[in-house]
């Protein structure tokens, strides 16, 4: 197992790429803190976790332990890595991938939006690396942080979340030097395309599409037919936080179907079929 007795907080992990992240850690034989907003999804999670532990062999103690806070509450980062310590006695990695995807553009992006945005996306992770920094330190762990290709320029309406993911990369490649050399930290990113997440598809069907909507998606966003799967997130995750990744920091890696920059997108849309009838 890649990750046996490691443990990992990773920030967002009651639904999405943040779940599927915490499922594979416990696959790989680590231990998880789990967070998030929702207290029954956190629980449902978290217990979860902990049954697929138990039936692992030589597994032993808690595989899981649930915390449900805002992270821009004052000293949550420091409360999630006291949780760690408290029910592991270590803390051997930090996920960062709790984020809000806020909608807006030049015009329409007002200031507590924009300040909302950062803090969520940007501020906390730094404050979450800062709590965790000690005990990082002391088992020469790492952080990965969770991006987003929206990174290096991002969508017009979609203006304050690419703007704290810029942030987001800067700070990887900054801290990933200076903490690595100073600390023995390692510090990387991986920057997600368009992911089929739940909170996703909640999305689109909000903004009208009809329920089967993954299933029409232009060709020149998807060539492979459909989008990533939180799982396949995940799998690229596992490498960022064991071993085998050995010195390497400060790295962003987009994982996107297509090389989304310098891209020329084909001037007609070739539209994914709709599945036969059944």
């Amino acid at each position: 197992m890649r990750l046996k007795e490691k443990v990992v907080l990773v920030t967002g992990s009651a639904t999405g790429i943040g779940k599927a992240i915490a499922t594979r850690v416990v696959a790989e034989g680590g231990r998880v803190v789990v967070h998030g907003l929702e207290t029954e999804l956190v629980a449902n999670v978290t217990a979860a976790l902990n049954q697929a532990g138990s039936e692992q062999a030589d597994r032993t103690g808690p595989t899981a332990v649930g915390h449900v806070e805002d992270l821009t509450a004052e000293g949550c980062p420091g409360r999630l890595a006291t949780i760690a310590i408290a029910t592991f006695g270590r803390l051997d990695a930090v996920v960062n991938n709790a984020a809000v995807i806020t909608t807006g553009d030049i015009h329409t992006t007002d200031a507590e939006r924009f300040h909302r945005t950062m803090a969520v996306n940007t501020l906390a992770p730094l404050l979450l690396i800062q709590a965790s920094l000690p005990h990082l330190r002391a088992v020469h762990g790492c952080v990965l942080n969770i991006g987003s290709v929206n990174a290096y320029c991002g969508e017009e309406n979609l203006l304050p979340y690419s703007i704290s993911k810029g942030g987001l990369m800067t700070m990887t490649r900054n801290l990933g030097d200076t903490l690595f050399r100073e600390d023995g930290v390692r510090v990387n990113q991986i920057n997600p395309g368009w992911v089929l997440t739940e909170n996703e598809i909640l999305r689109k069907r909000s903004h009208g599409l009809a329920d089967d909507w993954p299933s029409h998606l232009p060709r020149q966003f998807c060539p492979a037919g459909r989008l990533l799967a939180p799982a396949e997130i995940a799998a690229a995750a596992i490498y960022w936080l064991a071993e085998e990744s050995g010195p390497v920091s400060g790295q962003v890696v987009d994982l996107e179907q297509h090389p989304f920059i310098g891209r020329n997108p084909p001037k007609t849309i070739d539209t994914v079929p709709a599945p036969p009838a059944t």
